[in-house]
């Protein structure tokens, strides 16, 4: 059967592909061999915050004399938020199922290789070939959690982002490897509803690619809720003894510490889903596990192109959107705006919440900016406070000659819902001034942007 556009993958990035092509009248079809929506959807971003949120609802009932609530303890039911969270990914799938049947895309369930000739061959869960031609193909099969040699994943004691997303018991005790944005939201979900969690980060702080400011507070409010935060330390190895992990750490001083646990969780960052692809067959260049390729997403192939995670860049969902939509209109023929790598926000769905974008505070003087930098505490914030939870801070990066917005770094309650403004601005070109000038409504955590400004050129009238 004969397309204009096959896309392999049905991830943020595979999806939206999909969806744009069949909007711009090409004949599209999709090929996924698990579910639709991809990780992200099934078994990332969107399940992941639905377990956070119930933790957060279970954090608020314990929490509720706090506002003047009479409630009796609340118990974490695990099974019960697993089983929510995964009805939350199974609406979420149904929806891109959804999507792709009104734009006319068709599905193909089954593991894809791409051959010469522009072909694609799909093997169903029978193990029946069918071949599949397009002119135009993208590869869009994302990422998986890594396992290292020493950290043995056995689905059991040693497990990945999946089994963490649905263990069958609550344990008493977890050690997680790695404080990125994973390792991070699942030591926070875990130890809030009752597990003792040690989170060990082999660089100096958790949250490696955020502002240290943020990394500092994010560490403080953990080890607040008592979990214990080991940096500048590594796993050597963990021995498995019936149910008991005996978890070998390195710590900052070179001194080994044992802990004892009774699942380990590695979140040490993903590997791309490249195997058994046929890139060597059609002699698609690799580069480091990822696809190389050139503004537009073409590979060295011509009418082969990638997206995503299997591309260099930040492994994010809204990345391999923006990347879908601007490899299939330049696909169509017309001239999209390049993804713009500098303005890409990060966010990280802890409480409090993370979110960032441009350089950091030690970024931007290593890259000979002369800054301003200011800073608003929610503290000093009365929303934050009538809501109850006045931790974290707004930080502005700003260079001082130019006055333009060089990063912006948040930590607190629905951050993550604020960044955008950021990024809006420094794509269009606003200056921090500019983005101050604007009128921020009170009371908002949003009008904290505008104190935080303020504050870097000592004109703060509340910071």
């Amino acid at each position: 059967m004969n397309y204009d556009l096959i896309v392999i993958g049905s991830g943020p990035g595979g999806y939206v592909a999909a969806v744009k092509a069949a909007q711009l009248g090409m004949k599209t079809a999709v090929v996924e061999r698990e579910n639709l929506g991809g990780i992200c959807l099934n078994w990332g971003c969107i399940p992941t915050k639905a377990l956070l949120k119930s933790a957060q609802v279970f954090n608020y009932i314990n929490h509720a004399a706090n506002y003047g609530v009479a409630a009796q303890p609340a118990e974490a039911d695990l099974q019960a938020m697993v089983q929510r969270s995964r009805g939350v990914a199974e609406t979420m799938s149904k929806g891109v199922q959804f999507l792709l049947k009104k734009n006319n895309v068709d599905v193909i369930m089954g593991a894809a290789r791409v051959k010469p000739g522009h072909q694609v061959e799909v093997t169903d869960a029978e193990g029946n070939v069918s071949v599949y031609e397009a002119p135009h193909i993208i590869i869009a099969t994302g990422a998986r959690s890594r396992n290292l040699p020493n950290l043995p994943q056995d689905g059991r004691h040693i497990i990945g982002y999946r089994e963490a997303m649905t263990l069958p018991f609550k344990p008493q005790s977890m050690v997680v490897v790695g404080s990125g944005a994973i390792g991070s939201e699942f030591a926070f979900f875990y130890q809030s509803i009752g597990v003792q969690v040690t989170l060990v980060e082999f660089m100096p702080t958790i949250l490696p690619n955020e502002d240290e400011d943020t990394s500092a507070n994010v560490a403080r409010s953990f080890k607040k809720m008592g979990m214990k935060v080991m940096m500048s330390a590594s796993v050597e190895k963990v021995d498995v003894e019936g149910d008991v992990c005996h978890v070998h750490i390195k710590d900052k001083k070179g001194a080994e510490v044992l802990v004892d646990c009774d699942v380990v969780l590695s979140a040490v960052g993903v590997i791309t889903n490249l195997e058994n692809m046929g890139l060597e067959e059609t002699g698609i260049a690799v580069e480091r596990t990822k696809i190389v390729v050139d503004d537009y997403y073409c590979t060295n192939v011509p009418g082969y192109y990638a997206i995503g995670d299997v591309v260099h860049g930040p492994a994010l969902a809204h990345v391999a959107s923006a990347e879908a939509i601007c490899c299939v209109e330049k696909i169509a023929g017309g001239n999209p705006e390049k993804v713009n790598y500098n303005n890409i926000p990060g966010c990280t769905y802890t409480t409090p919440e993370v979110a960032s974008v441009g350089m950091s505070e030690k970024k931007a003087i290593e890259a000979g900016h002369e800054v301003l930098v200011g800073k608003f505490f929610f503290k000093a914030s009365g929303k934050a406070t009538a809501a109850g939870n006045n931790d974290g801070f707004i930080k502005m990066v700003i260079d001082k000659q130019t006055d333009e917005i060089l990063g912006a770094h948040m930590c607190g309650d629905n951050v993550t819902e604020m960044i955008a403004g950021i990024v809006t601005a420094r794509q269009n070109g606003l200056t921090a001034k500019q983005v101050a000038a604007s009128i921020h409504p009170h009371p908002t955590m949003s009008e904290a942007v505008m104190e935080a400004i303020e504050a870097a050129y000592g004109k703060a009238i509340h910071g």
